[in-house]
């Protein structure tokens, strides 16, 4: 489960693991879609997830981002490191 996001902020910034793992940090897009939201990660291709609210979305994002990255584990392969980010840009009408 997502520990507090403040909390889950404070790791990633310092580096420090979570219950002896090594943390990774992934950005997710979510989408409005015209009945539910959608979601994908820019940094591992093909995993995705839907719900019926963002809340939902986002959550099931997390939990599909944890069973790629163990899948990548269990086929040995490297994860993959994020590279994307996001920021928001203002304009005039």
């Amino acid at each position: 489960m997502i520990p507090h996001q403040g909390t889950l902020h404070s790791i990633y910034k310092t580096g420090l693991k979570w219950k002896g793992e090594k943390l990774h940090r992934f950005l997710i897009v979510i989408e409005k879609a015209e009945n539910n939201y959608s979601a994908y990660s820019p940094d591992l291709p093909g995993c995705v997830a839907t719900g019926a609210t963002r809340e939902e979305t986002e959550l099931v994002m997390h939990e599909a981002i944890e069973l790629h990255v163990h899948g990548l584990v269990e086929d040995g392969m490297l994860i993959p490191r994020s590279h994307s980010s996001a920021s928001y840009v203002a304009v005039q009408e």
